[in-house]
């Protein structure tokens, strides 16, 4: 079961995943982790979470999981950046993962089930390779959930554009409301469902999301698929000016909301 990664791997992208902590993106596991804890990062990205979590759960052991050597390659250079916990690496498909049965006590996956073709397959595998009692954690975010100010109808536009080029994909650009029921469809009976938001509003936080936006709408794999898809550039170029209005707006706002699961295999 193949998939296509929407965003792909342009600076603009690594750009905002590089800015993920285990603080910001998931506060909701923390909790829930001790030292020795074996952990499975599926979807490692740039690893910056994955090396919060490996230096919680350390001197437990940590799998970075990526989809092709390439991205695991990201991985990697961020661990060894850090020297954060003891962490080894493995590529593969999570749909149906090359690891054995029952091997860890969490397995963790940010932004990930939106872009696969089949989440509910997906949580079975990760189930199939937690421990009986341990802990598998999602988080998504949920496109059309999120909320901006000033209401500029070219992000309207963009959001049309985004959910047409996911869906497309064969992902699921509202995610976050689904977890629960694809956790449910995948067989867990205890379930603990909340919501957490990032949010920009000041300056800086601006500047940064509206300019990353303003790339990525340009350049990234999305840019290259919505060109292939036939969408002119002018309304590529409108609506990366648009983010750039966005962020220079003094009373510019932007919540992302994100559904999250704690999963008991």
């Amino acid at each position: 079961m193949s998939n296509v990664y929407t965003h792909g791997h342009h600076e603009s992208v690594l750009r905002s995943h590089r800015w993920r902590t285990a603080e910001n993106s998931a506060g909701y596991l923390l909790p829930q982790l001790r030292p020795g804890m074996s952990l499975l990062d599926v979807g490692a990205g740039p690893g910056t979470i994955t090396a919060d979590l490996a230096a919680l759960v350390e001197p437990g052991r940590t799998t970075a999981l990526e989809a092709s050597t390439s991205a695991l390659a990201i991985t990697r250079a961020t661990i060894a950046e850090r020297k954060a916990g003891t962490v080894d690496f493995a590529v593969g498909d999570v749909h149906h993962l090359d690891l054995p049965d029952d091997k860890y006590d969490v397995v963790h996956a940010h932004q990930v089930l939106q872009h696969v073709a089949d989440p509910v397959q997906a949580l079975r595998e990760m189930r199939r390779v937690c421990k009986p009692g341990g802990i598998v954690a999602a988080r998504d975010s949920d496109y059309h959930a999120f909320t901006w100010y000033p209401e500029l109808p070219e992000l309207d536009e963009w959001m049309d554009l985004y959910q047409r080029m996911a869906r497309a994909n064969q992902g699921e650009p509202d995610a976050g409301r689904r977890l629960l029921w694809w956790a449910q469809e995948a067989g867990f009976e205890r379930v603990d469902a909340t919501t957490s938001t990032w949010t920009f509003a000041n300056p800086e936080d601006r500047a940064w999301w509206g300019g990353m936006w303003a790339d990525r709408v340009l350049q990234s794999a999305l840019a290259d698929q919505a060109r292939a898809a036939g969408v002119p550039e002018q309304t590529l170029e409108r609506i990366s000016a648009a983010w750039k209005k966005w962020a220079e707006a003094p009373d510019g706002f932007l919540c992302v909301l994100h559904g999250e699961i704690l999963a008991t295999a």
